[in-house]
């Protein structure tokens, strides 16, 4: 199983260098008054993490506001 994880690890990580590689083209990003020029793959990769705090910061705001629902249910009983 350790060899099966660190092959899929380097295999990802030889993906994520080809990926950087092939997307050199500078783009530039606007919002209001600022921009901004970055490679596009570094441009993806902040995205990417931008959506994962952001996803996973909504997700934790609806758990909450679930078990508040739920608390607030079972008192009412």
């Amino acid at each position: 199983m350790k060899n099966l994880y660190a092959t899929l690890v380097v295999l990802f990580t030889i993906l994520v260098i080809i990926f950087v590689f092939q997307n050199t083209e500078t783009v530039t990003v606007r919002f209001l008054t600022a921009s901004i020029s970055l490679p596009r793959s570094l441009m993806l990769v902040m995205v990417y993490v931008l959506g994962m705090f952001t996803g996973g910061y909504a997700m934790n705001l609806i758990r909450k506001w679930m078990r508040g629902a739920r608390k607030g249910s079972t008192s009412n009983r």
